[in-house]
């Protein structure tokens, strides 16, 4: 199992609570294979924290996280999504 970390950053600060909140929402309706899913706003970033037994490299997780933002976002912005860490769960 690895819990996986992500960020995204250039979030407008009028709708990243929400924006986090529906991505959140989504993850867990959605998307079964990720578990423990959390989405929140710090700053100007949106992170993403999920745990799943497959995604070693977190390539799938980035791939969603992107599609969710592109779907829930409230208002266009240019945020890159990067990787900030992979912990293998025991």
């Amino acid at each position: 199992m690895y819990r996986i970390t992500l960020e995204c950053d250039g979030v407008p600060p009028s709708t990243g609570d929400e924006l986090a909140r529906d991505i959140t929402e989504a993850f867990r309706l959605h998307y079964p294979h990720e578990h423990n899913v959390i989405c929140t706003v710090e700053n100007d970033k949106l992170k993403l924290v999920a745990e799943n037994d497959y995604d070693s490299k977190g390539l799938n997780l980035i791939d969603e996280f992107s599609d969710n933002i592109t779907a829930y976002a409230m208002e266009d912005f240019d945020g890159d999504i990067r990787l900030v860490n992979i912990e293998k769960l025991d």
